[in-house]
This record gives structure tokens, sequence and C-alpha cells, in this order.
């Protein structure tokens, strides 16, 4: 019977990379020392074979900002700094943490097939196919602004889908998101867990990932596997993610295990997927393979994991064509995100399409940017210390704490839940007759639980 671990890399050709890995980490650490910055990693992940001092030299930063930042950053090396640090806006994109939730939402049409489907080991195909999609924008290499406590993001006007996120909690800093169209609702706890490697950053998906289908109120549960951002000081920027994902149908048993395959040295097993879709009795029924930052494919097999006679690789999946040369590596679907034209009637103030800073980085003014997120940053401070002196507690508006604690793989999760009152907002807004139109851009952010805060 084929392994969970049969598809993550043996063989001649593993060997092949393991080697290069190894002769490439001599080359790191010889580079790194010529500049003075021993043991940090730097890869040029598109397997070019440039100087390797040359290629450390080459990424965002100008080399004064490079020193600077090191100086400030190194002391950091080891702790989880998801929210510990204030960074420049040069390195951000024009997107919040929530918007970049409900990008999650560009292929929900495979969660529509998911829910149509009767085969229910072709259920996860579609599932986990859906779940694979978004890492296509996940590779992007900008940071995207920490959501102000209380910070919105709506979403209508996508196949049928209504989505909601809301900032829960500041330290930690955690989201919970709701979406749902006719064929599915899905539901999110997620709170980020990082750790500082000096060049480099892993983040631990900490969270709770819940789609349930309509049809048969089949329940999907989700978990991701981890991710690295690599040279985020040294060389070329980018991310990579490794280690399994797995969804399990709660309802059956049966469940999907992907492996991501680690990138090796010249950009070797990069984007790569492979696993198996098991039933109830670990027993594989269907094989999956191809890259997450292109497509995937599936076809039935044997108990030993082998392709079935008779049966042909079918795909399901495949990315959607992508801007050319776009400055922030945004997909047509990420800038539908930023757009107005995916925010519902009456949109909340405290929606992130609002925020002073997002839309100046969106427009190119980074000066401006980087005052006005000082200001949202400083004003946040100024409503905690109201809300402390007063004694009250924040209180979420759209998800309600449900006093349930789950484990995960890296850390334990206290669990939010919709509690139904966006539906009764978005019922009354969408029906009713007398709303002033008013444009949208004019609407103030304010994501504030208490006004009297300090001066803008």
């Amino acid at each position: 019977m084929a392994s969970k671990d049969q598809k993550q890399g043996g063989g001649f050709f593993s060997s092949i990379a393991s080697t290069l890995s190894n002769i490439g980490s001599a080359m790191h650490k010889s580079v790194n020392g010529l500049l003075g910055y021993e043991g940090l990693e730097v890869i040029n992940p598109e397997g070019g074979k440039e100087d390797a001092e040359e290629e450390a030299q080459k990424g965002r930063w100008k080399q004064e900002e490079r020193d600077s930042y090191w100086k400030m950053m190194h002391k950091y090396i080891g702790s989880d700094v998801t929210s510990m640090v204030t960074l420049p806006v040069l390195i951000f994109e024009p997107m919040t943490m929530l918007q970049k939730m409900a990008e999650l939402m560009e292929y929900s049409h495979l969660l529509d097939q998911a829910d149509e489907c009767e085969d229910p080991y072709m259920r996860l195909v579609y599932a986990s196919s859906w779940a694979i999609s978004v890492y296509y924008a996940y590779q992007r290499t900008w940071k995207p602004f920490n959501p102000i406590l209380g910070e919105t993001y709506e979403m209508a006007n996508h196949g049928g889908v209504t989505f909601i996120a809301e900032q829960v909690s500041h330290h930690p800093p955690m989201s919970a998101g709701h979406a749902e169209n006719e064929h599915f609702t899905y539901d999110v706890t997620s709170k980020l867990k990082t750790k500082f490697l000096g060049n480099s950053l892993d983040i631990y998906p900490v969270g709770r990932t819940r789609v349930t289908l309509k049809r048969d109120g089949v329940i999907l549960d989700l978990v991701p596997p981890p991710t690295k951002a690599n040279n985020l000081i040294f060389g070329r920027t980018w991310v990579d993610s490794l280690g399994e994902m797995i969804m399990t149908n709660l309802t059956t048993g049966d469940k999907v295990v992907l492996y991501f395959q680690p990138c090796g040295w010249f950009g070797a097993g990069r984007y790569e997927v492979d696993g198996y879709v098991y039933n109830s009795a670990e027993e594989p029924k269907i094989l999956m393979t191809g890259k997450w930052n292109e497509s995937m494919s599936y076809q039935p097999c044997d108990l030993e994991g082998e392709p079935l006679p008779g049966t042909e690789l079918k795909e399901v999946w495949r990315v959607a064509d992508v801007p050319e040369n776009d400055k922030f590596q945004y997909t047509y679907f990420a800038h539908k995100i930023n757009s107005f034209d995916t925010a519902p009637r009456k949109l909340l103030a405290s929606d992130s399409r609002l925020r002073p800073d997002r839309y100046a980085l969106e427009k190119g003014d980074l000066s401006k940017a980087g005052s006005e997120k000082s200001s949202l940053e400083e004003r946040q401070r100024a409503e905690k210390r109201n809300r402390e002196a007063n004694g009250h507690q924040f209180t979420p508006r759209w998800f309600d704490i449900t006093g349930e604690i789950t484990p995960t793989p890296w850390d334990d999760l206290e669990v939010y839940q919709f509690n139904g009152k966006y539906t009764q907002h978005r019922a009354v807004a969408d029906s009713s007759d007398n709303i002033d139109e008013v444009d949208v851009r004019s609407i103030e952010f304010n994501p504030w639980q208490y006004n009297d805060l300090t001066a803008k």
C-alpha cells in the first residue's frame, strides 16, 4: 500500500537534490562570511548560477537600508515578530491581512463543484485544489498591513459569495472570517506565529479552517503547511511553502494528504505538490500531482498508489491569467479585492479599503503612507488606553469567542465563530430603498469603539 510519505521525494533525484543542497549550504556560509553576516542564507530561487556574492547583494534594500535593518532586527533572531516590530512601508503592499484572507475566494467555484459532486473522493479533489489555488497569490514578497483592532473587510459581487472578515484581537493578532454562497460556508479563525531567523522568516498558520458543503452537510477541516519567506535582507526575496497539507472530511473520515516539496539548490522541486486522497481506512483512492503556482491534476489509483489501467491524468485547476509586470505582483482578483467594485451597499466604515495608509501606498505616496500608518497605530494605542481606563474589553461585532481551545501543530488556538449579525445587517442594507447613495471613497476609516482619541 502506498504510504502518505511515498510521494515526498525519494530515490535518485532526491539524492542529487540533497547533495546540491549541501554544496549550496557551504557556498552560503562562505559568501555570508565575506559579507559579515555568517549563517544568513542567500539563494537565487530561479535557479540562476550567478556569482553567489553578487546574488547576495541583490534585493529591494539599498545598502544603507540593509545595514540599518540588520542592526535593528538581529536581536530578534529566534523570536516571534508577528506584531513586535515596526516595519517601513517600502516593504508593504497596499492590502491588509483581512483582504489577503479573501484571496482564497478567487477559485470558489471549486467548492461549488465539490458540493455538487456525489463521489466522496472527487469531492476532496475539488476542495483540496481550492485550498492549493491561493498559494499562487501567497508567493508575493510584499508584506500586507496588520489590521487595526475592529477593522473589517467585506466582499460581494463574486460568484454569489458574501465574505466578511474582522480583526478580533490585537495581542496576539487574530482574525476571523466567514464566507457563504448557495453551495458552501467557510469559517476561519487565523493567528499567525512566526520565527525570525536572520535573513528568513518561518510563518506558521496557527488557525482553524472549516468548510461546510450545504447539500449533504459535509464538514471539511483544513490544516495548511507552514511558509518560509527567504532573503529578507540579502538576495532576492522569495516565498516557499513546504510540508504537508491535510484536508479531512470530518463526516466520513476520508482525507487528502498533499506534500509541498521544499525548494532545493538551483530551484529543484520548487512549487511541486504530490499526494493522495485516502478513504477512512487510509487506502489510497486518487493520486494528485501538480504545482501550486500553475495547476493540479488527478488520476484514480490502486491500493499501491499506482494509476489504474485505462485511466489518465486530468487537470482539475489551473491558475488564471495574470497582469504582466504588475508592480505588486497582483492577480486580477487581487485588484478586484482592493476595488470598490466588490464592495457591498452601505460599506462599513471599518473596511480595509478605506485605510488612508493603504490608499496612499496604492497611489505610490510612500511618505504619506508611512505617516498615516504611524497615525493609525498611535490612535490604536490611544483607544486601548481609553478602553482600559474605562475597565472595558474589546468586543468584536460579527464574531463571538466560543471558549473552545483547539490544538494545532504549532500552538493552541481560541476559536471564534460567526454570530450571524452580519447576515442580518446585509439583508437590511440590501433591501432598503431609502439609503442615501454616497461616494464610498469619501467615508472616513473608522474601526474605533471609542471616538475620543488623539488628534489625527
